[in-house]
């Protein structure tokens, strides 16, 4: 993916997000995810049926990093099965720590394939993933 692309992904989904704006329903699982190092403070809620992630939102006040990952990432698993939300989890924080990775796997989401040169953003990108991993793991 060349850079111009990478950056006017984020961008788009940072100005326009997807999913965002959490809806009151109690089949929906939540979690607030936010950095102590960062403006980032995000709630998650996502609806899982039969093993399957039916619909996933967020909210809240974020830098562009946070806000565009989190946006890129409620389309990315929409429709996915646990299973493969784990998978497709593990192979972003790979991406993220410079570790082998299946970029078919992520999608619009390999536009931080180079964040780690940017050590301080590295959280801002895995937030969302981090937050998407609480829901499941407690599921």
């Amino acid at each position: 993916m060349d850079e111009n692309l990478k950056r006017s992904i984020m961008i788009e989904h940072y100005q326009n997000p997807l999913n965002k704006g959490i809806i009151d329903d109690e089949g929906y699982k939540r979690v607030n995810m936010n950095s102590k190092t960062c403006i980032d403070n995000l709630d998650f809620a996502c609806k899982i049926e039969d093993g399957i992630i039916k619909d996933l939102k967020f909210d809240g006040e974020a830098c562009a990093i946070s806000t565009s990952s989190a946006s890129i990432m409620t389309e990315l698993f929409k429709g996915k099965t646990i299973s493969e939300a784990k998978e497709i989890i593990e192979n972003y924080e790979n991406m993220i720590n410079e570790k082998p990775y299946n970029k078919d796997l992520l999608e619009d989401a390999n536009c931080y394939d180079e964040i780690y040169k940017q050590p301080n953003r590295k959280k801002c990108a895995l937030l969302p993933y981090e937050g998407l991993k609480k829901i499941i793991e407690d599921s």
